[in-house]
C-alpha cells in the first residue's frame, strides 16, 4: 500500500470512528429515530427568520415566555407542536433550527429547516420579504445530507442513518392566507377557483416528496392545513362571530388531495412510508379543546401589530393556558400540545392516515 493509500485509508478510519461516536451519543439518549428533519412555516420555525429582511419574525417577547430559552422565533408563548414530537420521540433537547447550527453532532440528530410566511410555492409570502420556501428548504436539507456523507466517509453509512430518520414536512397555511386569499398580491385566485389551486398545489408538492425522497427520507409526515378560516384573523373578517367558511372550505380541497398523495406515495415508492396527520380536524376538535381546559378560542392573546403578530415587550392575557391562539394566526403551547398528542398517538383513521407517528417510527421498512 502506497503512502497516499494510507493517508487516505487512515483518514476514512479517522471518519468512521468518529461518526461511530457521535451514533452512540445519539443512542445513548435513547430516541426512537436517530434524527428527526422538520419543514415547514411559521407552525414549526424555531429561528430561521431571525436574519432574514421580513417582519415575520418571533424573536422577542412576549413571543417564548413560557419556553426555557425565551424568544427564539417560535410564534408561540413556548413550544410547538414538533417541539412536543421531539420529546415524544425522545430527544433530550429540542430539534435545533437549520440557520444556527454548524456542528456536526446536532445535524447528524437533526434540524428544522421551517421558516415563517413560507409555502409549497416559490412566491408564496413575499411581499412579507425574505422566507425559505419548501424548495429552498429542501435545498439546503441537501447541503445537509452532502455534509453528513462527507464526514461519514462513505454514502452507505449515512443512507443506512438518514432512511431511520423521521421527517416532518408542514406547509400550504401560507399558500392560501399569503397567496391565493391575498389578491392585492398575487393573481392566483382570479386564475384558479379553489379545487383547482389545490390541485396545482399538490402537483408541486409531490415532485418536491419525491425529491427529500431522493435525498434519503423513508418515513415521512405531511401534515394537512388546519382551519385558516378560524384564526382570530379571517374571524375578524366575519365581525368576530363565526369562521371564515370560504377559507375552510378551499383549504380542505386541499386536504381531501393530500390525503390521496399519500396513497400514491405508498405505491409508488414501495420502501418508504408516508402518513397524513388532518390539522383540520385536530385543530378544531371541540372535545379535545374542552378536554384541554381551553376557554377562549376566537381572541388573541397578545396585543398585535398591523402583521397580526405580537406587540414586542407588551403585556399578554393572563390566563394563557386558556387560550386556543397566542396572536392573530399562531396558536398556544396549550393548543399545539393537543396536536402533537393527537399527530402521536391517536388511534383514529381520521385523525392520522394510515398510521400515527408512533407507528411510523416503528416500521421496520
Amino acid at each position: 500500500m502506497s503512502t497516499n493509500e494510507t493517508a487516505k485509508w487512515m483518514s476514512m478510519m479517522i471518519n468512521v470512528v468518529f461518526v461511530i461516536s457521535v451514533l452512540q451519543s445519539c443512542v445513548r439518549g435513547e430516541p426512537k429515530v436517530p434524527c428527526f428533519f422538520i419543514f415547514g412555516d411559521s407552525l414549526a420555525d424555531n429561528g430561521n427568520n431571525n436574519r432574514l429582511r421580513t417582519p415575520a419574525r418571533a424573536n422577542y417577547e412576549p413571543y417564548g415566555i413560557d419556553f426555557p430559552q425565551g424568544p427564539t422565533g417560535r410564534f408561540t408563548n413556548g413550544r410547538t407542536t414538533v417541539d412536543f414530537i421531539a420529546e415524544f420521540l425522545g430527544f433530550e433537547d429540542p430539534i435545533p433550527c437549520y440557520a444556527n447550527t454548524k456542528g456536526f453532532k446536532n445535524m447528524v440528530r437533526g434540524l428544522n429547516y421551517a421558516s415563517a410566511s413560507a409555502g409549497v410555492r416559490d412566491e408564496t409570502g413575499s411581499h412579507m420579504g425574505e422566507n425559505v420556501n419548501l424548495n429552498k428548504q429542501l435545498l439546503n436539507h441537501k447541503s445537509t445530507v452532502k455534509r453528513i456523507t462527507s464526514i461519514m466517509g462513505l454514502k452507505r453509512l449515512s443512507r443506512q442513518h438518514l432512511q431511520k430518520c423521521l421527517y416532518s414536512v408542514g406547509l400550504g397555511s401560507n399558500d392560501y392566507l399569503m397567496n391565493y386569499f391575498q389578491p392585492k398580491f398575487y393573481p392566483t385566485s382570479k386564475r384558479y377557483t379553489p379545487e383547482q389551486y389545490a390541485s396545482v398545489l399538490i402537483k408541486q408538492y409531490s415532485k418536491q416528496m419525491k425529491t427529500l425522497y431522493k435525498y434519503g427520507a423513508r418515513k415521512v409526515v405531511l401534515n394537512g392545513v388546519g382551519q385558516v378560516g378560524c384564526t382570530p384573523s379571517s374571524i375578524s373578517i366575519t365581525n368576530g362571530s363565526t369562521c371564515a367558511e370560504n377559507m375552510n372550505n378551499a383549504v380542505q380541497f386541499f386536504n381531501q388531495k393530500l390525503k390521496s398523495l399519500v396513497d400514491h406515495l405508498n405505491t409508488k415508492l414501495t420502501d418508504a412510508k408516508f402518513i397524513y396527520v388532518d390539522m383540520f380536524g385536530i385543530s378544531g376538535s371541540p372535545s379535545e379543546v374542552t378536554a384541554a381546559g381551553i376557554k377562549v378560542t376566537k381572541a388573541n392573546c397578545c396585543p398585535v401589530d398591523e402583521f397580526g403578530q405580537c406587540v414586542r415587550s407588551k403585556g399578554t392575557c393572563q390566563n394563557r393556558s386558556e387560550y386556543a391562539f397566542w396572536d392573530l394566526f399562531h396558536p398556544t403551547e396549550a393548543s399545539n400540545l393537543i396536536i402533537a398528542r393527537k399527530s402521536y398517538n391517536s388511534s383514529n383513521s381520521s385523525d392520522t392516515y394510515p398510521a400515527n407517528i408512533r407507528h411510523l417510527v416503528q416500521l421496520r421498512l
